[in-house]
């Protein structure tokens, strides 16, 4: 019975259209930069060119499309590029160097979502200056790469960093490093490695801070208002979590410093750590709350973290010096999986240390106190 088949609506026939966004290419020649904006956005966009030099490039939407695609290309010696926006952003880095003299190579005036995307097999290496001044009066020196609002970063290639002022990469918000992502490589920080606001989230790819950041490797700390209250948000947690992916950190150049930091928690469900705190007073992973250890059923857990330093000799420490650590939290511990080596190496040093409770549930986990007083594990209340 041919009546008994619905009746097709002409709606349901039609084909759905892909979102397209307008398109803003940037290239970059030694002391040049060719940007070429759609005719139909002129009024909307404009290009200014800053400290005097073209490869300066400032470019402000004032538009109202809810995302613009900025293609980026080439490499100068003395150039950089600032985006100033109300609306989420895509930026696609196809082989691009950019080495500034005046304040940060890239910066994103923007509090929403920001998507570094790299091109596959791409390599974009960015490096600031070693002073405070930048090309807009208007702000602050933070960082090599800052941005206002959240970053997400992916695609199959390669991000090299320098941060020759302070933070090599700084996100008022939250970072995500994708499953798609090949390598990031911090090459140099006065400050931290990666400093973050919110949360940072680790999905895949190979992150290396070896041995470069005077501070601390990565370190998360909540959002805050310009008065110092904590932003009320949801995701202003002040968590680490990692997924999957490989982290590589080194310190060993200046004292109490962390590999990880976090304010608040550490949840690692799959992935491979490697860190070496070797500084005196240096810490391998440090949370201000717990740190949760699992093993993801698609996912392997390997932790291996040394301990090599001895106590904190700084002078503002000497009433009660900080000692090094491979894991210290302030609260709970919880081991629920992987496959986790602790080596306590340095004199006075601490392998694992919780404040509070230590629960392990899982996985493999061994601890050497190898160090002179050193402890395998030190908790403050039970196991």
């Amino acid at each position: 019975d041919l009546h008994s088949f619905p009746t097709r609506r002409s709606s349901d026939l039609a084909i759905k259209k892909p979102i397209t966004h307008p398109v803003i290419e940037i290239v970059y020649n030694g002391t040049e930069a060719n940007v070429t904006i759609p005719s139909y956005m002129k009024d909307s966009v404009t290009c200014t060119r800053m400290n005097g030099l073209d490869s300066y490039v400032y470019l402000e939407y004032t538009g109202n499309s809810d995302e613009l695609i900025y293609n980026v290309t080439g490499s100068s010696t003395n150039g950089a590029l600032i985006i100033k926006s109300d609306y989420k952003m895509q930026v696609n880095l196809n082989g691009v160097t950019l080495n500034s003299s005046s304040g940060e190579a890239m910066r994103f005036k923007c509090g929403k979502r920001i998507a570094l995307v790299m091109a596959d097999g791409s390599v974009n290496t960015f490096t600031d200056s070693d002073g405070a001044t930048t090309p807009d009066p208007q702000d602050s020196h933070k960082a090599c790469i800052y941005s206002k609002g959240h970053i997400e970063l992916s695609g199959n290639g390669t991000l090299n960093v320098t941060g020759n002022f302070n933070h090599a990469i700084e996100t008022k918000e939250h970072l995500k490093i994708k499953k798609t992502v090949n390598a990031i490589n911090i090459l140099g920080a006065i400050g931290d490695g990666i400093h973050v606001g919110e949360f940072f989230e680790m999905n895949g790819g190979t992150l290396t801070i070896d041995d470069t950041a005077m501070k601390d490797g990565i370190q998360v700390e909540y959002k805050r208002n310009d008065d110092g209250s904590k932003d009320d948000d949801e995701e202003n947690t002040g968590d680490i979590t990692m997924n999957g992916g490989t982290i590589n950190i080194t310190q060993s150049k200046a004292e109490d410093t962390k590999c990880i930091k976090a304010e608040n928690s550490v949840f690692i469900n799959g992935g491979t750590l490697l860190l070496h705190a070797t500084a005196n007073g240096t810490r391998g992973i440090q949370a201000g709350r717990d740190i949760t250890i699992d093993q993801a059923e698609d996912a392997t857990t390997s932790i291996t973290i040394y301990a090599e330093g001895a106590k904190c000799t700084l002078k503002e420490h000497e009433d009660d010096p900080d000692k090094c650590m491979g894991i210290n939290v302030g609260h709970n511990i919880a081991i629920k999986g992987g496959t986790i080596h602790l080596y306590a190496d340095g004199i006075s040093s601490n392998g694992l240390k919780g404040d509070n409770n230590l629960i392990i549930s899982g996985g493999n986990t061994s601890v050497e106190a190898n160090g002179k007083s050193s402890n395998g594990m030190k908790i403050g209340n039970s196991v």
